[in-house]
């Protein structure tokens, strides 16, 4: 720990996650803040629903391409130097988006800018959490407030984006992106980096493009889903080749003793894999639900921006409600129990979703399922973070922290790519496309609890991840 953290009190650790944790709110919130003004934008940029759609794909997409080779990037230039590179890239990203006079500018501030931003900024705040935390329970404790931001900025960002859109304009909601990261920007200016850069480190640049590219391809499949299935099949095939070819050529670089962008060492770790895999499937439900229920309000239902956003709500008291209680719970229920239940609460949330809407037309139809939705995620998004971190040392950090962020935004692309895909392909269908599409979200759902059921019933027991009453 450096001298400026060098004190253990609570107040102390509070001035050192502040601006980690602000900085994954924010990151978290623009991930799913756009899905209420959909209608505005689409109308005021004179372009579709789909336009909107591939706007936050691509943003989402960026991030989770460019995660792994920016949480490599942190030992050449920095940790700290990292993550203040990443808030500028970022906020420059969402004036232009404020600014933009078209679809084009909005896919290059929102989707290039802000998503390159937040690949070089994430990495850094698990990484520096990590390094300057050294006492287990004091890291779960950071670690249980900053996934717990990223949740509740994932789950408000529909409402404040929408109170915000309603009462200036969705543009306004960009500058109000930018005004976090000068926050952001003013908080960490006390932060060091507790580890000297090494320039001389060799960075895999054919790893990271291959990575890049294939995820990129990969979603880009899943996207071309509604306009040519010869074209979505071959994206899909070509996405799946080059991402073997970057295995392939990993397994190669350390084999010849070089230093390879990801370490295969980081998927022998069974209890790490399974809790990515869980990790994935909570950021792929919660927001393919955000983009699917936000959609079908606003381009089926003619909801406006303030009244989607209302009706999210109900996943953010939930998910506040449940992360308030996750501190005491894992005193006295291991990491695996309170994933499971997370998912036992969220599969039927989805089916209620489903269900609700189909046999009424009342608004509170949506407010059970969101509820619960939120309510289990809430118990879950911590312990996956903390069994995936806790389960390798410190040296490798930099490496977990970059492929864990990437799974988990790779989640929320797929999330958004494929529930959307499916309701966007059959919006005439009004709700039969909509439940179509929470119909392959519940699936999902139920692959999330199989992971689940096999973790260990001792995953990460003696490192317990408390809640968002930690922040307060």
């Amino acid at each position: 720990m450096t001298a400026s953290f060098t004190g253990t009190s609570r107040s102390d650790v509070r001035r050192l996650i502040a601006p980690l944790a602000l900085a994954q709110f924010i990151c978290s919130f623009a991930g799913s803040n756009m899905n209420v003004m959909i209608s505005d934008i689409s109308r005021d940029l004179d372009t579709t629903v789909q336009g909107v759609q591939i706007s936050i794909t691509l943003f989402l997409l960026t991030m989770a391409a460019l995660m792994i080779p920016a949480g490599k990037l942190t030992d050449k230039i920095g940790r700290k130097r990292c993550f203040t590179l990443g808030l500028i890239v970022y906020g420059a990203g969402a004036l232009v988006s404020a600014a933009s006079p078209g679809l084009w500018a909005l896919i290059l501030g929102n989707s290039i800018l802000e998503g390159v931003g937040t690949a070089l900024l994430i990495p850094p705040v698990y990484i520096l959490t990590t390094v300057y935390l050294s006492d287990i329970p004091t890291r779960a404790w950071a670690f249980g407030v900053i996934s717990g931001l990223g949740g509740i900025g994932a789950a408000a960002g529909p409402l404040i984006g929408g109170l915000i859109t309603t009462a200036i304009s969705w543009r306004a909601a960009f500058l109000f992106q930018a005004l976090i990261i000068v926050v952001i920007l003013l908080l960490s200016r006390r932060l060091t980096d507790p580890i000297p850069a090494d320039p001389k480190r060799p960075f895999d640049v054919v790893g990271a493009v291959l990575s890049a590219l294939g995820l990129f391809v990969l979603v880009l499949g899943i996207l071309a889903a509604d306009n040519s299935v010869p074209l979505m099949v071959t994206l899909i095939v070509a996405g799946i080749v080059i991402l073997v070819l970057f295995f392939w050529w990993v397994r190669r670089r350390e084999h010849a003793g070089k230093e390879a962008l990801l370490s295969t060492s980081l998927f022998r770790n069974r209890l790490s894999n399974i809790a990515l895999v869980t990790q994935n499937v909570q950021w792929v439900l919660l927001m393919g639900t955000s983009f699917t229920v936000s959609a079908y309000l606003q381009v089926v239902r003619g909801y406006s921006a303030i009244a989607t956003g209302v009706l999210f709500t109900a996943a953010t008291v939930g998910l506040l409600l449940t992360s308030l209680v996750a501190g005491r719970l894992a005193r006295r229920f291991s990491q695996r129990s309170l994933i499971l239940t997370g998912f036992v609460l969220c599969v039927p949330g989805i089916v209620l979703l489903i269900w609700l809407v189909a046999v009424t037309t009342t608004d509170w139809a949506f407010v059970p399922g969101l509820f619960l939705i939120g309510a289990g995620l809430g118990l879950m998004l911590t312990p996956s973070v903390n069994v995936v971190q806790s389960a390798f040392p410190e040296e490798a950090q930099g490496e977990i922290s970059g492929l864990s962020r990437s799974v988990s935004n790779l989640g929320s692309t797929l999330g958004t790519a494929i529930a959307g895909t499916i309701l966007i392909a059959n919006v005439a269908a009004g709700s039969a496309a909509y439940g179509s599409a929470m119909a392959v979200l519940a699936v999902l759902g139920l692959g999330g609890l199989v992971a689940a059921l096999l973790l260990p019933r001792d995953a990460s027991a003696r490192h317990p991840a408390p809640g968002i009453r930690a922040a307060t």
